[in-house]
């Protein structure tokens, strides 16, 4: 008898521990305020923010990460006078976790924005939207970095692009699109390859960080596409 009422509280434990696995399963992420390195003229005061949000909506709606509220990292980051951004430096993304509780920071900049030009050739289908390898109206590269809150360390890097063809492509909204300095832009080439952009990195987010099955491979072989191309560009006699 005892034996039995032992068993049957290890199997308790058991399924107890596995619960809380499985409730801990997802990454707690804070997407902090992009910055901007291209010459974007819709990039204007707070957009950084904008973008920051429309992420977090994007990768809320994946329902693989726990997503830490804007209002929340803009408040430790400003009582706290931290850096943010492509500006986390040393071990400021540790702290910067610690601080709001989370396991990794995801920090964005705008590096390139174009429009009437064809992409690096880097494009492929994800998730049923369409991206690169096609002459476009509008064109964004976006520099994603992952920072693992608990060494500081870079945990993932990629540059994700966005296309908007000439007619018009027909992105979904996530709860909360275009608002802000940015609503004026939601049916536009730039809005639409801005908000392709955000769907592909989130697609690309929870491939890395969360699914881990094979699916890096596509977002592998379209970055070796955009560097082949971008190498293709460059005049090495000057």
């Amino acid at each position: 008898m005892k034996k039995m009422i032992v068993g049957v509280a290890l199997a308790a434990s058991s399924v107890l521990s596995m619960s809380a696995m499985a409730g801990g399963d997802k990454p707690s992420v804070a997407v902090l305020e992009f910055t901007n390195e291209s010459g974007a003229a819709w990039w204007r005061g707070g957009v950084g923010w904008e973008l920051s949000g429309m992420l977090t909506n994007e990768m809320a709606a994946t329902k693989a990460f726990r997503m830490l509220e804007r209002s929340k990292i803009e408040a430790v980051l400003s009582e706290q006078n931290l850096a943010a951004s492509g500006r986390v430096q040393g071990g400021t993304g540790a702290k910067i976790g610690k601080l709001l509780g989370a396991q990794y920071l995801v920090t964005g900049t705008v590096s390139a924005y174009e429009e009437d030009t064809a992409s690096t050739g880097g494009g492929i289908s994800f998730g049923g939207v369409s991206l690169g390898g096609n002459k476009s109206n509008a064109y964004l590269a976006v520099d994603l970095r992952v920072i693992n809150a608990t060494t500081g360390e870079i945990a993932y890097t990629r540059t994700i692009e966005g296309n908007a063809k000439g007619g018009g492509m027909s992105i979904g909204l996530s709860k909360g699109g275009f608002g802000g300095s940015l609503s004026n832009q939601k049916n536009t080439p730039a809005g639409k390859a801005i908000r392709a952009a955000l769907v592909l990195s989130s697609d690309y987010l929870e491939c890395v960080m969360v699914d881990r099955n094979g699916c890096e491979a596509d977002f592998d072989a379209a970055d070796d596409r955009r560097r082949e191309k971008t190498r293709g560009a460059i005049d090495l006699d000057d």
